[in-house]
């Protein structure tokens, strides 16, 4: 699956398209390069569940909580400053990971042996134009 976001105008319409497309899956792992959107894109996404909380990137504190609209939590992790997969153990990866809730994901190519096998890998990647074509 791929959708297009021309510009950041466009970027809840394609957050909108992208919860349609989530299925059951809970987990789901954003790469790209610095830059690409991935956080910018996982806020969209958190608006479009009906999170109130101010979504940002958890890069200091590696994961924050918010909640949707339904009263589920959902987990953002930004893994930038884990020098070892072990780190991600230390703040209790699994039990958010098996919790049965959303977890987006922010550089798992740092704790990529960790993921579950049905991590679904969404691909951010920056188009000449300034677009972005996100891939799943």
């Amino acid at each position: 699956m791929m959708i297009k976001i021309d510009s950041i105008d466009r970027i809840q319409e394609a957050a909108k398209e992208f919860v349609a497309q989530m299925g059951d899956n809970k987990v789901f792992a954003f790469y790209g390069k610095m830059g690409a959107g991935k956080t910018t894109f996982i806020k969209a996404i958190c608006e479009e569940l009906g999170v109130e909380d101010v979504v940002n990137s958890p890069t200091f504190a590696i994961v924050n909580e918010y909640t949707d609209g339904e009263g589920e939590p959902i987990f953002h992790f930004d893994f930038y400053r884990i020098k070892k997969e072990s780190e991600a153990y230390d703040i209790g990866f699994e039990e958010y990971v098996y919790s049965g809730h959303l977890c987006f994901m922010e550089w798992p190519e740092l704790i990529e042996d960790l993921l579950p096998e049905d991590a679904v890998r969404v691909c951010i990647e920056e188009v000449e134009d300034g677009s972005r074509e996100v891939k799943f």
